[in-house]
């Protein structure tokens, strides 16, 4: 959605004003920040032209921590593969991304963004009708697949045989992974984050948990998950990731946010993010 046009004219009597704000300030976010990725371009907009942010000099992004690899702390900075794809944009608009550590719940429902929270969330999100009726997406940037963990030696492959063994059942609250468990006749227990979920299956509150297969191969990555747990499947469900932004998105901010995903896809650079987070290239996941 665009400028009214009394919006307009405000700017254009103000174009000085604004122009001179937008080049001195540079104030940070409040006290709920997690960390700041990256480094303001060169290659800002001129000025006038850029969007509309909530914090000057800022691209502040809403996000669940920690969501590894997506997006964690490292020490005290935010790192991960949502980090390094919104990077992009910041970069584009000449901004410092800064990220905000919110509960998923609020950013899954436009809420977040509604009240000048962030100007964009990254957070593993699937672009779904319902959240598209809150929330503006940008161009998928990751295509999702969930994942069936759970104790060694159970010998399930498929949720109807989980079922049929009358297994416990854990997803993450809020997400796609737990709608995609009642869908198939499950009622899985909700766990309030990812850390939360594996915490659940290791202390035996249920048998098996559903999660984004990339945050279930990181876990594995570590002994004493891969010794007790394993992957019994894949569940290709044929989810989108996208970054989502306030409904009558800033046409500025999401132009940039899209141009450089596609862009990225184009000249190598998200293949060179994905690798790097992943250890694989788009589409070797499983």
């Amino acid at each position: 959605m665009g400028l009214s046009s009394v919006s307009r004219r405000v700017l254009a009597v103000g174009a000085v004003i604004v122009a001179g704000t937008l080049g001195l300030s540079a104030c940070g976010g409040g006290d709920t920040n997690a960390g700041t990725s990256g480094g303001a371009s060169s290659n800002a907009p001129a000025a006038g032209s850029g969007p509309k942010v909530v914090h000057p000099g800022k691209l502040t992004t809403c996000t669940n921590l920690p969501y590894e690899p997506f997006q964690f702390k490292q020490g005290d900075k935010v790192v991960g593969f949502d980090v390094d794809i919104v990077d992009l944009a910041a970069k584009k608009l000449g901004l410092t991304q800064e990220i905000v550590d919110i509960d998923f719940a609020v950013i899954k429902s436009g809420a977040a963004m509604a009240a000048g929270k962030c100007d964009v969330a990254a957070a593993g999100m699937t672009i779904t009708p319902e959240r598209q009726a809150n929330i503006d997406f940008s161009v998928p940037y990751f295509d999702a697949t969930q994942a069936l963990l759970g104790k060694k030696g159970l010998g399930v492959k498929t949720l109807d045989e989980v079922k049929a063994k009358n297994l416990r059942v854990g997803a993450q609250a809020s997400t796609t992974g737990l709608e995609f468990a009642k869908k198939n006749g499950l009622n899985p227990k909700e766990f309030a984050d990812s850390p939360k979920e594996l915490l659940g299956l290791q202390s035996n509150q249920v048998d098996v948990i559903i999660q984004d297969l990339p945050v279930v191969l990181t876990w594995l990555k570590k002994p004493e998950i891969a010794d007790k747990f394993e992957l019994f499947a894949s569940l290709d469900t044929g989810e989108q990731y996208g970054v989502g932004l306030k409904k009558g998105a800033d046409p500025v901010l999401l132009k940039a946010v899209n141009d450089a995903i596609t862009t990225a896809k184009s000249d190598g650079t998200y293949e060179q993010i994905f690798v790097k987070w992943f250890g694989k290239k788009p589409g070797e996941l499983g």
